[in-house]
């Protein structure tokens, strides 16, 4: 008995036996990467074994006898679940780490069992006498295509399972419009071998309208394979989610940590980071019986360089000195800045202190060199701490510590150098905190005096004015200079108490001689740039001048370059309503900072201070002349006056008389003295001069100067 076939039935068995291709490719790529594959193996082998069944059911149904067909519907049921565990099989061969030749090729051989099974079930499945006789060698060549079709799509779905861009999917495509025809294939080769015989009828059983249950056959397991489809991309996507919410998270971690344990300039270990480093090398030196070396750098003028050239500049320096120094330093060796101008090197692996000892030289080597910043040379020095591992204690606290003592001594004593902690540098330490409670103490109890050093006029030789210099009368240390705790107030912030208590007194003291009927004098007061910083000092200088009962004129301010230099804008601001009040303002130390000249021609000020330092080699040195030269050329073409300080000799007073300057003061005249010995020593010298008058005295230098009216004579 011969049959034809519906072509479109046809094709819509190859269609379905493509989707069953394309679904088993995807629950592959699913199950390499799910956490779940029990569950998507069961899933996956529901869909697939119905889809493959449904083609095969559908092929059968394209197939139109003479006759109609009846069927058995359980053991149709039974090729569908031979169908459902051949998928199953397959997927589990699939969804392995690995799968070898010998596991592919009996996956294959089993697969293609199976499927031959569902297949030969399925037609045992229609009732009809006599039974089906199947071709041998059609018979033979459909299993083999079976087992052919398997490796196949085995080896397809292993190899294509891993990847989500667009060249695999179209690979993925590819593959299972080749895995379908091949099944489709195995299927009508299978039919081919089947054989009705003439005369045959059906047994009572169900009957089917082919094309209508084919269509919804279709539709059906094509649904199934839609569900599939999609459910395995959202669960891609919340997978894809999940791990780039989890990405996002441990990123987050990642980068708090690292906030945690780097500085943020740098990029350098912080003290968090560099504490754990040490634990773990000072843990491997107790193992390996080896020394350490904890480093403590201090950038020297640091604060200077920020004040006058602004803190971007500061940062500047602090990144390149990083550089410098990861330059030179081994990579077992560790660099971490600590503080604002602080780093701190931990040197491992040294078999004595003098390999320490050459880290430090290279260090102090690498900075030889200037560092450029904005078109400024700077020539910045570090200060260096050593203490070493286990000479100078066994836990990283103490080495540090220790090494930051011996920074500090270095830093007061050698700067620029470097030195090894001992034990004398407690005391030393000791010494620096007591002399910071006793300075507070001092404030309070009246321990602060002032002294006085006169400014001599060169070219008529009479006192001027004169610079309050504070002293400290100490019960137990005697008369301490300045020097020694002007740096600690610095530090403490004690610096601005200090500095109004030295103005107002000096107003003070001035309206004390004013009273016992001596000669006006001008008095100079230093201010540091902390207290010149402060919003309400004007209010403050106001206050000591009304206090005292005191023209403005009678005071004059000294303030350093980088002072001045720090926010000029402000600064500029400030000195203007000083100067509008009729306060006299220098700027000190002139030629050791980093002054601009755009800047210094707006300021309003009256006398430039030439620096001590230029004025000592003045007579051996060509370059300091030259210097002396150029500041007071310059001082006189923005119409203000010169005062050099430090003059000893009389071949110095005698060169600034050449040279034009208009005042001096030092030794040569006279060091700093008490207000008494200070009056003593200004009335027996006017003696010998003309005095000045109050006129003379109030009168200022600054540009401001049109704008104030003169004193009542």
């Amino acid at each position: 008995m011969q049959g034809t076939y519906t072509l479109w039935l046809v094709y819509l068995s190859i269609a379905v036996a493509i989707g069953v291709s394309y679904t088993a490719l995807n629950l592959a790529s699913r199950l390499a990467h799910s956490h779940t594959r029990g569950i998507w193996l069961v899933g996956g082998a529901v869909a697939m074994g119905v889809g493959i069944w449904a083609m095969h059911c559908i092929g059968l149904l394209a197939l139109s006898l003479p006759i109609q067909l009846t069927y058995s519907l359980p053991i149709n049921l039974l090729s569908l679940a031979i169908a459902v565990l051949t998928s199953g099989f397959a997927l589990m061969i699939v969804s392995g780490h690995t799968l070898s030749n010998a596991r592919l090729a009996a996956g294959a051989i089993v697969m293609g069992a199976g499927i031959s099974a569902m297949h030969y079930s399925g037609m045992a499945s229609i009732r009809i006498t006599p039974m089906l006789t199947y071709e041998p060698g059609l018979f033979a060549a459909s299993i083999a295509i079976a087992i052919g079709a398997s490796y196949a799509a085995l080896w397809l779905a292993f190899k294509l399972r891993r990847g989500r861009s667009r060249m695999m999917v179209a690979a993925r495509v590819a593959a299972s419009v080749v895995m379908g025809v091949a099944i489709s294939g195995m299927h009508y080769v299978g039919m081919a071998a089947s054989k009705f015989a003439p005369g045959s009828y059906c047994l009572p059983g169900a009957r089917l309208d082919n094309a209508w249950f084919a269509i919804t056959l279709g539709i059906f397991a094509l649904g199934i394979m839609a569900v599939t489809l999609l459910t395995v991309v959202y669960d891609a996507y919340l997978r894809r989610h999940l791990r780039d919410r989890n990405e996002a998270i441990e990123q987050a971690h990642a980068h708090a940590r690292n906030a945690t344990h780097t500085d943020a300039l740098t990029g350098l270990p912080n003290r968090v980071a560099f504490l754990e480093a040490a634990e773990r090398a000072i843990a491997e030196a107790s193992i390996k019986d080896t020394q350490l070396a904890v480093m403590v750098l201090d950038v020297d003028r640091l604060k200077s360089i920020n004040d006058s050239l602004g803190h971007q500049v500061g940062d500047e320096l602090l990144l390149e000195l990083a550089r410098r120094l990861q330059g030179v330093l081994r990579h077992k060796d560790t660099l971490a800045r600590l503080a604002g101008d602080e780093f701190t090197i931990l040197a491992t692996e040294l078999r004595s202190a003098r390999d320490a000892e050459a880290i430090a030289g290279k260090v102090l080597e690498a900075l030889q060199r200037p560092f450029t910043a904005e078109n400024v040379s700077i020539h910045p020095s570090v200060s260096i701490g050593i203490s070493t591992y286990p000479l100078d204690g066994e836990a990283f606290d103490l080495l540090l510590r220790r090494a930051s003592a011996a920074m500090r001594y270095t830093k007061d004593s050698a700067r620029g150098s470097y030195r090894f902690y001992s034990t004398e540098m407690n005391s030393f330490n000791d010494d620096r905190l007591a002399m910071e409670s006793e300075l507070r103490r001092a404030l309070e109890v009246g321990e602060m005096v002032l002294h006085y050093q006169p400014k001599v006029d060169i070219a008529t030789n009479r006192i001027r004015s004169a610079e309050a210099l504070i002293r400290w009368r100490h019960p137990t240390r005697g008369l301490v200079p300045p020097n020694l705790f002007i740096p600690v107030a610095e530090e403490t912030g004690l610096i601005v108490p200090l500095g109004e208590w030295v103005l107002r007194q000096a107003c003070m003291q001035v309206r004390a001689w004013l009273d016992s009927g001596m000669t006006p004098l001008r008095i100079a007061v230093n201010l540091s740039a902390k207290q010149f910083r402060h919003a309400d000092l004007a209010a403050v200088v106001k206050s000591a001048l009304d206090d005292a009962a005191l023209e403005p004129g009678y005071i004059e301010l000294e303030l350093t370059e980088s002072a001045v230099m720090d926010d000029p804008e402000q600064s500029a601001a400030t000195l203007q309503a000083l100067s509008a009040m009729g306060v006299h303002i220098s700027i000190d130390d002139f030629g050791t900072g980093y002054s601009s000249l755009s800047y210094l021609r707006r300021f309003p000020l009256d006398k430039l201070k030439i620096d001590r330092s230029f004025i000592r080699d003045l007579m051996n040195d060509p370059d300091d002349v030259s210097i002396v030269k150029a500041i007071i050329s310059l001082a006189h073409s923005l119409r203000l006056r010169v005062v050099a300080e430090g003059v000893e000799t009389a071949e110095q007073l005698e060169f600034l008389r050449e040279v034009g300057c208009d005042q001096y003061q030092g030794f040569y005249c006279s060091p700093a003295v008490p207000a008494e010995a200070f009056a003593t020593l200004v009335t027996r010298l006017r003696a010998e001069r003309p005095e000045l008058t109050e006129a003379d005295m109030l009168r200022t230098q600054s540009r401001l100067s049109a704008f104030i009216p003169e004193p009542v004579r």
